[in-house]
């Protein structure tokens, strides 16, 4: 009768002929769900515990179905039975893009077990420097891929890989071998106080006076602007319920869930901000449509903006930049860090104060001399 040994550590037995054998799980067989079994076998009770403690050990190196999979292989894998039933529908997508696009094509056909951290800084280097995909929105864009986008994609393979060593498909991670390129955070830029009114002057005479007026007044993002439908606002209690996002998925402009739970949010707009929205001609169940109807294309505002700022001879920015400006308005006229990241979808007040840390130790400052005034004048008295 074999001894009963811990999980584990597999079971030895001896068997009719005489000699000892040790059995032990070397994986699942990921096809049928079935586990994979394998055995040892020694002329002593000692020798087989010795050499069974010596299989397991390298079963976590590679199992019977190892060489099945190529990089390419596992990825649809990993993605069918894993990434799918994780992550939302619009990452899901995401993800596939770059399988597709950037992966596949360099590393598609490389087994699996024999992929290397130097392969995969290969791969990053090649994307960063050439791996934009040729398309009408990249056609006057770098060639390479963004910091951002290159430390997405090596975080989806991580993940891909991490399953694979717990399947004991392989032994280790070699995303952990690899060296990322640093993420480095672009310069904040708002518009000018001084200069909002010649913006307005030249969106208004552009026709998209409307569009850059709300965005300003709530600081939402430009694919929640651009999602925003009539059902979504209630114009009497001057609230807009921020529910769903536009986005550019594989060339396709479609609809998506917002990012994060925060990112579900009501926010409170003034006056004037309803008025301009009751201005708005309901044409389309969009706030802000194509003019084919429908959603309108998030690099179509992003054109938009810069056609105005430049008619206007203020200085280029980004569309994020004129939600950095709605919240920069915001602290310098009063609003709490907490209300205020409650406004933007934040996780937490913290990233808000992080975010706009310039803005708030200007503001310390400011408090600070003027109640070092008060205590000097009631010192003088």
């Amino acid at each position: 009768m074999a001894k009963r040994r811990a999980n584990g550590e597999g079971s030895i037995r001896k068997r009719k002929d005489g000699r000892w054998e040790g059995r032990y799980t070397a994986g699942r067989d990921l096809v049928t769900g079935k586990a994979i079994y394998k055995n040892v076998l020694g002329k002593t009770r000692a020798e087989v515990k010795a050499k069974l403690k010596l299989a397991i050990e390298k079963s976590g190196v590679q199992s019977l179905r190892t060489e099945r999979y190529t990089v390419g292989q596992w990825l649809n894998t990993w993605m069918e039975n894993y990434a799918k039933l994780r992550v939302r529908a619009s990452s899901h997508k995401t993800y596939q893009g770059f399988i597709d696009n950037h992966i596949k094509p360099t590393l598609g056909n490389v087994p699996l077990e024999k992929l290397t951290a130097m392969d995969l800084q290969k791969l990053y280097k090649y994307l960063l420097e050439n791996g934009r995909v040729e398309c009408t929105e990249s056609r006057n864009r770098p060639k390479g891929l963004s910091v951002k986008t290159v430390r997405n994609i090596n975080q989806m393979i991580s993940s891909a890989l991490n399953c694979a060593v717990e399947q004991r498909l392989i032994p280790a991670n070699p995303t952990k071998g690899c060296v990322l390129p640093k993420l480095e955070r672009k310069e904040m830029k708002i518009l000018p106080p001084e200069g909002l009114g010649t913006f307005f002057e030249e969106a208004r005479r552009s026709g998209v006076f409307e569009l850059y007026y709300i965005d300003l007044a709530t600081g939402l993002r430009r694919g929640e602007l651009l999602g925003l439908k009539w059902s979504d606002i209630d114009l009497a209690k001057g609230i807009i319920h921020v529910r769903r996002q536009v986005l550019r998925q594989n060339g396709e402009v479609v609809e998506a869930p917002l990012k994060t739970k925060n990112s579900y949010r009501n926010i409170a707009i003034g006056t004037d901000a309803i008025e301009i929205l009751k201005g708005i001609e309901q044409k389309d169940e969009y706030v802000f449509p194509s003019p084919f109807g429908g959603p309108m294309s998030p690099d179509s505002v992003l054109h938009m903006l810069q056609r105005v700022l430049r008619r206007a001879g203020l200085e280029r920015i980004r569309f994020h930049d004129l939600r950095h400006t709605f919240s920069v308005l915001a602290l310098q006229n009063g609003v709490d860090v907490k209300t205020l990241s409650t406004m933007l979808g934040h996780y937490s007040a913290g990233f808000t104060l992080d975010t706009y840390a310039h803005v708030t130790t200007s503001m310390q400052k400011q408090a600070a001399n003027a109640v070092g005034n008060f205590l000097s004048g009631t010192l003088q008295s």
